[in-house]
C-alpha cells in the first residue's frame, strides 16, 4: 500500500506532470516571472468559473484579508465580527491592522459563523463581518446578507477552505462560495483544493470601485506607475503559480468530486456511531471537503490520534486552540468571550486524511484502523 498522506500532493503532481514541465519551461523561456500572460489569464479563467466580474490574484490568502480590509478603509479601533473557530489568519490580520477581533460562536453542526450570534455582537463599531466556509462547508450566507444590508456592514467572506463550493438561496439561485458578499479571499496554499506550488491567493469582488481599490492597494497604492494614491503593500501572484493554477482549475470539480467519494465512503463507515459524528452537510451548502472532520464523544482524542499513527494513518487537529485563547489574543480577556459552542469543538475535532488522490487500500485501511481503536476502546 502506498503510505497514507494527509494530502497526497505528489501522486497529484505526477498525472498533470506533462503539462506543469511544459508551461513552466514556457516562462523560465520568456523570462515574464512577474504578472506574465498567465497571471491574467488565471484571473479571467477564474472569474468566469466563480461568476463574478473582478478575480484580483495576490501572493497569498493572508494578504487577501489584509488588502480587503484594507480597501474597505477600516480604521484602527473598528469592530470586525468573525469566528475564533479557525486558522489564525483570519484574526491575525484584523489585529495587525489595529482593528478589534469580535468573536462569535458558530453553528454546532457546520461549524461556521452563527448568524444569530453575529446579530447579537453588531454596535454602532461594527465595520465588517469575516465569516470564514470551514473545512469546506458554506457558512449560512443568506441571513448573514440580510444582516449586511440591515446594518450596511460589508461582508469579507474567508473562502480559503471551499473554493468550487456552492450555496444555494432560498428563490433556488446557486452562487459559488466567495462570490456572494462585498470581497471574497482565498488561499492556493498547496494543499487547498485548489493549490499551487508555493504561496497564492485572490481577491473576488462585483463591485467596479472596490475592485479598483483592491487592485491599487495589492500595488504598493499605485493608481500609476510611481503614483501612490494610499497606503498599499507588495502582493502579487507569481507566473510560474498561475501557470499551475491555469492546469488545475478546470480539474477543480473533478478533484472535488474525488473529495466526495472518499466522505461518502467515510460516511458510510461509521454511521450509526455514537462516539463519531460524521460531517453536517446543510440541504444549501455543497461541501468540497477541504477537510474531513469528526467530532468524537466520550473518546481521547489524544488516544485515537495516537493509535492511528501507530498504524501510518495521520489525523490533525484543526484547531486545538481558538483565536480568542490564543495567547496574542490575551489583552481582549479570552474567557470573556461567550462561545461554548467553539469551546468544546476544540476538545472534540479531529481530522482524517481526504484528497484527490486515495485509493480504495488506503482508505479501507483508514477505515478499518477508526474501526479497530473504537472495538479496543469499548472493551
Amino acid at each position: 500500500m502506498v503510505p497514507i498522506q494527509m494530502v497526497d500532493l505528489k501522486r497529484q503532481y505526477l498525472k498533470i506532470k506533462p503539462q506543469v514541465e511544459a508551461a513552466m519551461a514556457e516562462v523560465l523561456d520568456n523570462a515574464a516571472f512577474i504578472n506574465g500572460a498567465p497571471v491574467q489569464q488565471f484571473a479571467t479563467a477564474l472569474q468566469e468559473y466563480l461568476g463574478v466580474k473582478h478575480v484580483i490574484p495576490c501572493a497569498n490568502g493572508t494578504d487577501a484579508l489584509q488588502i480587503a480590509m484594507m480597501a474597505l478603509d477600516l480604521e484602527p479601533g473598528d469592530e470586525v465580527i468573525t469566528p475564533s473557530f479557525t486558522f489564525i489568519a483570519t484574526a491575525e490580520v484584523i489585529a495587525l491592522l489595529k482593528l478589534k477581533p469580535v468573536f462569535v460562536d458558530v453553528d454546532p453542526k457546520t461549524f461556521c459563523l452563527d448568524p444569530v450570534q453575529v446579530e447579537k455582537a453588531i454596535t454602532a463599531k461594527t465595520k465588517a463581518i469575516v465569516p470564514v466556509h470551514l473545512y469546506g462547508h458554506s457558512a449560512d450566507m443568506e441571513p448573514l446578507m440580510e444582516i449586511s444590508r440591515k446594518h450596511n456592514i460589508p461582508v469579507i467572506e474567508d473562502n480559503a477552505q471551499a473554493i468550487g463550493g456552492n450555496y444555494t438561496f432560498k428563490d433556488g439561485t446557486v452562487k459559488k462560495v466567495g462570490s456572494i458578499g462585498q470581497i471574497g479571499c482565498t488561499s492556493f496554499f498547496p494543499s487547498k483544493n485548489l493549490g499551487c506550488y508555493g504561496d497564492g491567493g485572490a481577491l473576488f469582488t462585483n463591485d467596479d470601485a472596490l475592485a479598483a481599490k483592491i487592485r491599487m492597494v495589492a500595488n504598493h497604492g499605485q493608481s500609476a506607475r510611481y503614483y501612490h494614491d494610499v497606503v498599499g503593500v507588495n502582493s502579487r501572484l507569481d507566473t510560474l503559480q498561475a501557470v499551475v493554477l491555469n492546469i488545475k482549475l478546470p480539474l477543480l470539480d473533478e478533484y472535488i468530486m474525488a473529495r466526495r467519494a472518499v466522505a461518502d465512503a467515510y460516511d458510510a463507515a461509521f454511521a450509526g456511531i455514537p462516539q463519531i459524528t460524521t460531517p453536517f452537510r446543510a440541504a444549501n451548502s455543497f461541501h468540497v471537503y477541504h477537510q474531513y472532520t469528526l467530532q468524537l464523544n466520550g473518546i481521547d482524542r489524544n488516544a485515537l490520534q495516537q493509535y492511528l499513527q501507530e498504524r501510518q494513518v495521520p489525523a490533525m487537529i484543526y484547531y486545538p486552540v481558538a483565536a480568542h485563547q490564543q495567547k496574542m489574543f490575551a489583552h481582549l480577556g479570552g474567557n470573556d468571550f461567550n462561545l461554548p459552542i467553539t469551546n468544546d469543538l476544540t476538545t472534540k475535532v479531529i481530522s482524517l486524511p481526504i484528497h484527490t488522490e486515495m485509493d480504495q487500500d488506503q482508505l479501507q485501511h483508514i477505515i478499518d484502523s477508526v474501526h479497530s481503536f473504537l472495538n479496543q476502546y469499548s472493551k
